[in-house]
């Protein structure tokens, strides 16, 4: 009786579909059956969500029977995984469909707008609920599908034609990763049923350097992760994916580029140990994050440097995932998701509350001495709250290094305080802040390790090779760190000045991805640009 309770689930995204087929027959202006539905659907939506949660907390594990073949087939799996992402998933629909019934208000699509915006929305909620690796691929490619319809919503548009081509072209590469990463699994155990797989995983030795069934398919894993959140070099479709309607950039950044670290995390169990995909984690979202974040600063408008935000984060969140600290991601991935969509929706008051907000900040010194008291003061803040946490920097070093670069963050808010000619009062309150991000941190990650353990593996000690690439991206957060708190107080040169250029055209790596999809030839396009439906 038990496992027909996850079959609840399923009352959310049929109710999104409805709304998806009723946009099939008034995809005009003004659809205001399709509203009503829609609006009706991301009510029911959270509804079934908390509904879920709650059911989740008093029974546990919860697996509907599989319908199917050869155990492959469809099966809804409640966890304390997948129900965050559904609670989450649930209250952004919310949001973002509110916001769209008046943003294309008039327009000529509303309905086939708010239809493709509904049917995303159920891929992803049947995504996160997938128990099957059957219908988590189907989910997986109804997804990506989906939400190219919404990115070329204005085929007029040779932008959005040519982004939307750049995001294809990785979709389908990540789309054959994830298929064949599943045929390996489904050959080395013989079913699709992830609970039997993860119990499969946790009763045989880690993969290691093996590029076996298991480490293949790890391995795949990690690549089509990688793709699906916009991982370097293939990340330039996410900063010019921008001629797409805002609440889709709402969706797309607080939403499905999360797939990525959702993927690894959900099959944490295979991903742990296998070292070659961790090491393809580490260097590549270490990486985007360090490059992403540096971009982002020189960026004249504030969507694409919420585009490179997004790529930043992303890039962070598989860089925690391949250290194996998965309940830190997905802390990081639900806090994320929220400020994204709020800064998404939010974007067209942002000149406003700039002039509002305009607040002259006391002058920098660029005192070496007062710069470095200022990572002195964030490194006592982190040890002190580590030590309070209980937390041990030889078992659990992969934990003690993200908060490491916690500390680079904690300095970033401390040091244009102290080095400068302002009252000690707003020293103070830099400190003060600190200290509540230190609580912050530590109290959270504590609290999503406890709500996740039970699909998640425990920490393990790191290995050389994985403590070797540790050392590597501390040294290079901690450097760009430096830069960043020196750089106001720095004299300006012609060198700096290029530099900046460079960064802020991302050193050209996209170049490539525009020369493939023929965006770099002029004259006529090579196929005509199809009309609006």
């Amino acid at each position: 009786m038990t496992s027909v309770l996850a079959l609840v689930a399923l009352a959310a995204p049929l109710a999104f579909v409805l709304a998806a087929f009723a946009a099939r027959l008034q995809p005009g202006p003004f659809p205001q059956y399709v509203e009503r539905l829609s609006m009706a659907a991301a009510g029911i939506g959270l509804v079934v969500a908390v509904t879920c949660a709650v059911l989740t907390a008093q029974h546990g594990l919860i697996l509907s029977p599989t319908l199917g073949f050869w155990g492959l087939g469809f099966s809804i799996r409640l966890d304390p995984l997948s129900v965050v992402m559904f609670c989450m998933i649930a209250l952004l629909a919310v949001l973002i469909v509110h916001y769209s019934r008046t943003y294309l208000e008039g327009d000529a699509r509303h309905g086939v707008f708010l239809g493709r915006l509904t049917a995303t929305i159920a891929s992803v909620m049947v995504l996160v609920l997938a128990g099957n690796l059957g219908l988590f691929v189907l989910a997986w490619l109804a997804t990506s599908l989906s939400l190219h319809t919404l990115l070329v919503f204005y085929p007029e548009r040779p932008a959005a034609v040519i982004a939307g081509r750049k995001k294809f072209i990785a979709a389908r590469i990540g789309d054959v990763c994830l298929v064949a990463a599943a045929g390996l699994l489904y050959l080395q155990f013989g079913t699709g049923d992830l609970e039997a797989i993860f119990s499969g995983m946790q009763a045989t030795d880690a993969a290691g350097w093996a590029v076996d069934a298991t480490g293949g398919a790890a391995l795949l894993l990690a690549v089509a992760a990688l793709l699906k959140s916009a991982q370097f070099p293939t990340h330039g479709w996410l900063v010019e994916v921008m001629e797409t309607p805002t609440p889709v950039s709402a969706l797309l950044h607080a939403g499905i580029l999360n797939a990525g670290p959702f993927l690894v995390t959900r099959f944490a169990f295979v991903m742990d140990g296998a070292i070659l995909a961790q090491a393809l984690l580490i260097i590549v979202g270490g990486f985007t994050a360090l490059f992403a974040s540096s971009a982002l600063l020189t960026q004249p408008t504030i969507k694409v440097a919420l585009g490179y935000s997004s790529a930043a984060h992303m890039g962070f969140m598989l860089l925690v995932c391949g250290l194996g600290v998965y309940a830190a991601a997905i802390l990081h991935l639900v806090a994320h998701s929220f400020y994204k969509a709020h800064a998404f929706l939010s974007s067209g008051s942002v000149v406003d509350e700039r002039r509002a907000a305009k607040v002259r900040l006391p002058r920098r010194l660029g005192q070496p001495m007062r710069i470095l008291g200022s990572i002195v003061i964030a490194m006592g803040v982190y040890v002190g709250f580590s030590l309070l946490w209980g937390i041990n920097p030889v078992e659990e070093l992969a934990l003690f290094a993200i908060g490491a670069i916690l500390v680079m963050g904690l300095a970033q808010i401390i040091a244009p305080a102290l080095d400068s000619d302002g009252p000690l009062v707003g020293t103070l309150r830099a400190c003060g802040m600190a200290v509540a991000v230190a609580i912050a941190f530590f109290s959270l990650e504590t609290g999503a390790e406890v709500l996740l353990k039970s699909v998640i593996p425990p920490l393990s000690p790191l290995g050389p090779f994985a403590l070797g690439l540790t050392v590597l991206v501390l040294l290079a957060f901690g450097t760009v760190v430096v830069l960043q708190i020196l750089g106001p107080s720095l004299p300006r040169q012609s060198r700096g000045q290029r530099f900046a250029i460079h960064l802020r055209n991302g050193f050209y790596a996209n170049a490539w991805f525009d020369r493939l999809v023929g965006a770099l030839r002029t004259g006529a396009p090579d196929r005509p640009i199809p009309p609006r439906n």
